[in-house]
């Protein structure tokens, strides 16, 4: 057996590694690390759970600990750089780095958008040796000169197929002319197709492949589904079915709205579930998903933010409510189980207009497996759902999230509002300096501008009940919705539509301008729906209330 000792890792992350239970390494460690710790560019091919992220974190911490980087540390100029497309990605990314820097007196921070910037800016300033980012919020802070990339010695492309995906490859390329031509660069990704390739000539050196999978499913490990429904009657109530059982399970959908509905429904029916999807502000997306990996919930319904990058034990199901559109998201979605060598059940609900689509996803996903005609009663049905676990009565849920609330110092709401306040719809306070209605979780958020059209009552998306003109420009963060490159989807502050008639043109103000109220000098920011951007003599003054104003529409798969 081979072992990361005699693969050249050195004794103290060995010893780390086995203090966490990680003692044998996976095919793609074995082939990538002799050549990646003697400093070679280097390009992995693997599907996701195949151990990617150890294949790369433990030659940068070790050639960094070699050359003394904790003694080279300078604010804001980091020495190792990993981008990920997604936030979710990017926080597990650090969770596998950080352990094995701290041992050899590294340190590292993660950035992403959706956030506030200052704890990323406090980051920058004490000076950090490993950079965790998203494409997005990277390229702000480097426009505002917080960071530069001039020092990084080793640079990560991890999901390099997810961020083509996402058009982020122009972001990316920019960050990359300015990292050093010779310093080691390792690329990850499932395919090399959508513009990778060109990334892999462009940048690396003479790199070493190696692949440890075809881009297709793993049937050895996974066991596959097709269920065929008569119509969505029957399609809506296979799904409570197959959510019903004792084990974690991971329900997607193909839009956010269907995403959030599903949930609510799911727990109205006595079955706990959270939502995960580009929608929800960072702070709730962390706190559902620490809820479904912590077992508070054991359903998780989510959109394809969640197909990459979300590691969970012990997800038993996966069940494609939607089918995908594509053969490589059915692939990422149904790697949430069956990771690092464990097995697992993948389901995909088919209405008969959808058959001839399906079987064109699973012929190139190379699965081979027969659709079954099923109802919410057959036996077939039985056997994936497993034991079923005890219903929980919606009351009792909201008392259980309202006493979580209360122990945050989020005060003692019961009952539906606690609800409503885990949704972000939690009726606002009318009293009070900007209004902190539902605990003002949403309102102290910057850049969730999209979360509150969609979480909150129509009539005070635009409303300053929320305060949103606090929350907009804490620490300095910009009007961003997620860590996509400006222009993309919905997100972001780069609209430029004038304001319909009766909106106040602060609703709609493009990106970099949305710290302009509070930075002109002698400008009063004023609580509730009372801000006035003219002088205060009197006339021209708009009544206080809430104003509608027409949000654009939002593209799922882009927004996430």
């Amino acid at each position: 057996m081979t072992t990361f000792a005699a693969l050249g890792v050195p004794k103290a992350l060995v010893q780390t590694l086995t203090a966490q239970g990680i003692t044998e390494p996976f095919p793609i460690q074995v082939k990538t690390l002799p050549d990646t710790l003697a400093g070679r560019d280097v390009l992995g091919r693997g599907r996701t759970g195949s151990g990617k992220t150890l294949a790369f974190a433990l030659p940068m911490v070790a050639r960094l600990a070699e050359q003394e980087a904790a003694y080279r540390r300078k604010p804001g100029r980091p020495l190792a750089l990993v981008l990920a497309p997604t936030r979710e990605l990017a926080t597990q990314i650090n969770a596998t780095i950080e352990p094995l820097a701290t041992v050899l007196g590294l340190n590292t921070t993660v950035i992403y958008g959706g956030v506030s910037q200052a704890r990323q800016e406090k980051a920058l300033r004490a000076g950090v040796d490993i950079v965790i980012a998203c494409p997005g919020r990277l390229e702000d802070l480097m426009r505002q000169k917080l960071i530069t990339l001039d020092a990084v010695e080793i640079t990560v492309l991890d999901e390099a197929d997810h961020m083509a995906d996402l058009g982020f490859l122009p972001v990316v390329k920019k960050l990359l002319d300015t990292t050093p031509k010779e310093g080691q660069r390792l690329l990850f990704s499932a395919t090399l197709d959508n513009g990778v390739d060109k990334l892999v000539q462009r940048y690396l050196t003479n790199p070493l492949t190696h692949s440890v999978d075809d881009p297709q499913a793993s049937v050895t490990t996974m066991e596959h589904h097709v269920l065929l429904v008569g119509d969505q009657t029957q399609k809506k109530q296979l799904i409570v079915q197959l959510a019903s059982g004792s084990g974690r399970r991971l329900l997607f959908m193909r839009t956010k709205h269907h995403a959030r509905k599903l949930a609510k429904t799911l727990t109205d029916a006595g079955i706990p579930a959270v939502d995960l999807h580009g929608n929800l502000s960072q702070n709730a997306r962390d706190r559902n998903l620490a809820e479904f990996s912590s077992g508070d919930v054991r359903v998780l319904v989510a959109t394809d933010v969640a197909a990459r990058g979300v590691h969970v034990d012990d997800v038993e199901l996966v069940v494609h409510v939607d089918p995908p559109t594509e053969h490589k998201a059915y692939l990422h979605r149904s790697g949430r189980t069956a990771r690092a060598g464990s097995s697992g059940t993948v389901v995909t609900i088919t209405l008969p207009e959808q058959k001839s689509e399906v079987q064109k996803l699973m012929r190139a996903a190379g699965v081979d497996v027969a659709f079954e005609n099923v109802k919410a009663t057959s036996q077939l049905v039985g056997k994936l759902i497993g034991d079923v676990a005890e219903k929980i009565d919606p009351r009792t849920r909201a008392s259980l999230v309202a006493s979580r609330e209360a122990q945050r110092g989020g005060g003692t709401s019961t009952g539906a509002n606690a609800q409503r306040k885990r949704r972000g719809t939690a009726a606002p306070s009318t009293g009070g300096r900007g209004g902190r209605g539902g605990r003002g979780r949403v309102a102290a958020e910057p850049g969730n501008r999209s979360d509150r059209r969609q979480d909150q009552p129509r009539g005070a998306r635009f409303g300053g009940q929320t305060g949103s003109s606090a929350g907009a420009t804490t620490g300095g963060a910009r009007r961003r919705d997620d860590d996509r490159p400006a222009g993309s989807g919905n997100g972001g502050g780069n609209r430029t539509r004038r304001p319909a008639s009766g909106a106040r043109a602060a609703d709609v103000a493009p990106q970099g301008k949305s710290a302009h109220r509070s930075s002109t000098p002698g400008a009063k920011q004023e609580s509730g729906n009372q801000r006035n951007h003219t002088p205060s003599t009197g006339a021209g003054r708009r009544p206080s209330g809430p104003r509608r104003a027409t949000a654009p529409a939002s593209n799922d798969r882009r927004s996430n």
